[in-house]
């Protein structure tokens, strides 16, 4: 048996997300937890993606999240069979209330965000515990077979196409040079790059040359 503090430590600074992994504490095989406490305006680590090798499932504690969430390759209702999805590719927005829970299939795109006025409180919840198939939803330049896989075991962040092993690197924003680029969904819910810093929109995300 293993006992374990759950609460998140108060982050600094104070607008901060607060996660406190308990996995590692509690000493889990099968399953990843996170306790995560969300201030208004900030979201869940990551943009839009998914783990191809693993099931997520968010029960909100205090709150209101709300999840953007987008059908996994092949599933799209914009995809043309056979080739690249058609463009635009859009999802929608789900809101879960404090004592409510939901659940992401593998391959089932999400991207989770505190929008309200007071803060969020969440577990975070993924079966089997280690994940090592991350996309995102952007279609290979190169093949058109398969969406993007996050590859970051090497010496920069890069995403290789687990179709045709094709890579692309990411670029900074074009308009402001931060390096804070994350897929969201835009006010017509078609997926978009949207910059962090400066909040310009793309339609597909910049690479490096």
């Amino acid at each position: 048996m293993e006992r374990t503090v759950v609460d998140a430590e108060t982050p600094s600074p104070a607008h901060a997300v607060a996660r406190r992994g308990l996995s590692g504490p509690l000493d889990t095989d099968g399953v990843a937890l996170n306790h995560y406490r969300i201030p208004p305006g900030e979201g869940f680590p990551s943009g839009l993606h998914t783990h191809a090798d693993q099931e997520e499932i968010f029960v909100v504690l205090e709150g209101v999240a709300t999840f953007e969430t987008l059908a996994g390759s092949g599933e799209n209702e914009n995809e043309v069979t056979g080739g690249a999805p058609a463009s635009p590719r859009t999802g929608h927005e789900v809101r879960v209330e404090a004592g409510e829970a939901i659940r992401f299939a593998p391959g089932e795109y999400q991207s989770g965000y505190n929008r309200e006025d007071e803060a969020l409180v969440a577990l975070a919840i993924g079966a089997p515990r280690e994940s090592t198939d991350v996309r995102v939803p952007v279609r290979c330049p190169e093949c058109g077979d398969a969406d993007l896989g996050l590859d970051s075991g090497g010496e920069r962040l890069s995403f290789v196409c687990p179709a045709c092993d094709a890579e692309r690197v990411p670029a900074s924003c074009p308009d402001c040079g931060a390096d804070g680029m994350g897929l969201t969904l835009d006010d017509a819910n078609t997926v978009v790059a949207a910059c962090e810093s400066c909040g310009a929109e793309f339609e597909t995300p910049p690479f490096r040359e």
